[in-house]
């Protein structure tokens, strides 16, 4: 399985950084995250496509982008 580093916009604290990964663990084919609320990224190991992902987020009113 491939991991991959997004950038997460929209943190601004530990609960945040929580619900960020809750949202990510949720989607279908993610086997894990790792959420870093100083550098505002999110590792995510899985097959799952980045549309999927950055869907879960905005649906909780975050962002996702990818790295640039």
């Amino acid at each position: 399985m491939a991991t991959t580093l997004y950038k997460v916009e929209g943190m601004t604290c530990g609960g945040c950084q929580r619900h960020v990964e809750k949202a990510l663990k949720g989607v279908p084919g993610v086997s894990a995250v790792q959420v870093d609320l100083a550098k505002g990224t999110a590792s995510v190991e899985g097959d799952t496509p980045f549309e999927a992902l950055a869907a879960a987020l905005k649906a909780e009113g975050y962002a996702l982008r990818h790295p640039d």
